[in-house]
């Protein structure tokens, strides 16, 4: 063995017994976290906590610098160690806010989104039951004694589905989980005379938890009697925004609606013209790569999700038809070679982002870093 090779093999040789020093850090790591989610449960307090988390990363870059290591190297790292760390404590289970409920009731708890709050509230120590389709001829049975119904059916049938829950004692309280508002809250408000709570969890059926997840919450009736329904969901690590259900259907136009029907148009476009899409992924810069896949996400899954969504509201239609009418006038600038023009529009919708852009521009790098470690079979 050469000189070359004998030196090679023995810094590698360092590098396998710092590589496995480093998992066993790790997995001492691990044991810790999983005591601090212990004992989070017994108090009751939130999993994730952004201002630890927020002092931890800052002093470690900080400390990276000095030890002349790249911040954003071990920002990352710590990033990742904390998500499995939220994981571990996540496994340790919750604790129950209000030990006096006797009973929550998911109505739709057999479907993804209320299966997730299922198993929350189970694992938070509540007897909970399930209201199916094939349940209402027991549901007078399984209502009784309720503290809490939460209605999580498509949302074509929401209204529906609360018409039915005009029993409900005056002291439980009812909530729904649709993506918007109005409606249901008016129908919750008309048929039950205890609190009411309109909820729209703004994540898909696919989480693993709540942490770091928001909750958007509508205001309805007696906010009081269901603090301890938003205390439980921020001890599930859950984010609450309070707001009023005629704004959030309004931000739900553009957040939602208009992306949806946007990405779904893309889709069918690409569809249409025939394109290869192994060849564009192929040939995919990481920031193309990631939008294609946000538009393939959106495919593989089901389709009358997406149709109730859109089809949810006639404004809708009007928000759409301003969406297509301002793509049309920019289209028509291309097509008349107006550059300037573009250019125009190009700085005023940037000082309109403000300082926003360079924000999303630094989270958008983050994610496009992750994106290019996708492997490519």
């Amino acid at each position: 063995m050469s000189s070359f090779d004998e030196k090679l093999h023995a810094l590698r040789d360092q590098i396998d017994d710092i590589d496995s020093q480093l998992v066993d850090l790790l997995a001492k790591r691990r044991a810790v976290t999983t005591q601090v989610g212990e004992l989070k449960s017994q108090v009751g307090m939130p999993i994730y906590a952004p201002d630890r988390e927020a002092q931890l990363l800052l002093k470690r870059r900080n400390q990276a610098i000095n030890a002349g290591i790249s911040a954003d190297l071990i920002e990352d790292i710590l990033r990742r160690l904390m998500r499995d760390s939220y994981v571990s404590q996540d496994a340790s289970g919750y604790q129950c806010i209000n030990p006096s409920c006797k009973k929550v009731v998911v109505v739709g708890g057999n479907g993804q989104l209320g299966g997730i709050f299922v198993d929350l509230f189970q694992r938070s120590g509540y007897l909970v039951e399930i209201i199916g389709h094939e349940d209402w001829p027991n549901a007078e049975q399984i209502l009784a004694g309720a503290g809490a119904v939460i209605v999580a059916v498509p949302i074509r049938l929401t209204n529906d589905i609360i018409a039915k829950l005009n029993g409900l004692a005056e002291d439980c309280i009812l909530a729904d989980v649709t993506s918007v508002k109005v409606s249901p809250l008016k129908q919750m408000l008309a048929i039950h005379k205890g609190p009411v709570v309109g909820l729209h969890p703004m994540f898909g059926p696919d989480v693993a938890g709540l942490i770091k997840q928001t909750i958007i919450t509508c205001e309805g009736r007696m906010a009081e009697q269901y603090q301890w329904l938003l205390r439980q969901f921020q001890v599930w690590g859950a984010k609450i925004y309070p707001v009023d259900a005629q704004s959030h259907d309004q931000a739900m136009a553009m957040v939602q609606v208009m992306r949806h029907f946007s990405t779904i148009a893309y889709g069918y476009h690409l569809m249409e013209e025939g394109a290869d899409i192994a060849q564009l992924v192929d040939m995919s810069s990481p920031i193309y790569r990631l939008e294609l896949s946000m538009v393939g996400r959106l495919f593989a899954q089901d389709p009358i999700l997406y149709s109730d969504i859109i089809f949810a509201e006639p404004d809708n239609i009007e928000m759409m038809k301003r969406f297509a009418h301002r793509f049309l006038t920019l289209l028509e600038g291309v097509e008349a070679g107006d550059k300037n023009g573009f250019v125009q529009m190009f700085n005023q919708v940037s000082d309109w982002f403000g300082d926003y852009a360079d924000i999303f521009l630094q989270e958008s790098k983050l994610m496009l870093v992750k994106a290019n470690e996708v492997k490519k079979d």
